[in-house]
């Protein structure tokens, strides 16, 4: 079976303000078909004590539209790595989802019997400054 890209991503709500305003859009991506979420797992840190939900059956039912697997794929150690990094007082939703856009090209290239030799996500604020650079260049 072939995969898309799978990407772990980690969402830090200072002030553990978390309402859910993302999730329409999640379900949004996960009904068309562009992302699936494999797993999903909300910290909430709180004067230094951290708070670990998982779905469970209930939260399945509820985050249904997600198509979540809830499969604990986000191990342990995941969990208190992100943790420690986040400000008291806030909550995180860590996700991990499978690019599904970039399966079938993906499967094609597997099909030519190419083969990956790189693959590398540039953080956003990467490619802001380069493109900063870019235009300080330009107007030199």
């Amino acid at each position: 079976m072939t995969f898309g890209p799978i990407d772990f991503i980690a969402l830090e709500f200072p002030g553990n303000r978390f309402r859910g305003e993302i999730l329409p859009e999640l379900f949004e991506l996960v009904e068309k078909e562009i992302i699936r979420i494999i797993d999903l797992v909300v910290i909430i840190k709180d004067q230094g004590e951290v708070i670990v939900r998982e779905l469970d059956p209930g939260h399945i039912e509820m985050f249904n539209p997600l198509k979540a697997e809830a499969n604990q794929m986000i191990t342990d150690g995941d969990i208190a790595m992100i943790a420690e990094k986040l400000a008291d007082n806030s909550t995180a939703g860590i996700l991990l989802i499978e690019n599904l856009w970039a399966k079938r090209t993906m499967q094609a290239m597997l099909d030519a019997n190419g083969r990956l030799v790189m693959f590398e996500r540039i953080p956003h604020d990467v490619v802001e400054e380069a493109l900063a650079d870019i235009v300080a260049l330009a107007t030199a």
